[in-house]
């Protein structure tokens, strides 16, 4: 049986999560939104997806870095891929991404089909599972 891949994609931004969900394609992944930290974790907990698409910047009080630590100290989640996006590209921005275990990372604004082409890349390899 090949099951769909779950995709979760948290942005504050709703414009930017339509865009996202529009170029990835509902039909082809299963989808799940948040628009801020605690919903990020709340949904990762409940329905571990294969792959988060995550903003650095978010509304609440933690950023989009302390989510993907947390994602990636939890053993629950083990392979889970992190994908940070940062409106900034500068080598000092990057470092922290790296730092904080996001296995990439896509700077804003992206192409659509770029962005498409590099999620079906990561979620296409093998991951170690827990």
């Amino acid at each position: 049986m090949n099951e769909r891949k779950r995709i979760l994609i948290v942005e504050d931004q709703a414009d930017l999560r339509k865009l996202v969900t529009l170029t990835l394609g509902a039909t082809r992944y299963e989808l799940l939104e948040a628009a801020d930290a605690a919903q990020a974790l709340e949904a990762v907990r409940g329905a571990p997806p294969d792959l988060v698409l995550l903003d650095v910047m978010l509304p609440g009080g933690m950023d989009g870095l302390e989510v993907c630590r947390r994602i990636k100290a939890d053993a629950r989640l083990d392979g889970t891929i992190v994908v940070m996006m940062t409106a900034s590209d500068q080598a000092e921005q990057r470092a922290r991404v790296r730092a904080a275990g996001a296995d990439h990372y896509v700077a804003k604004p992206f192409s659509p089909r770029e962005l498409r082409s590099l999620l079906e890349s990561l979620l296409a390899e093998p991951r170690a599972q827990a």
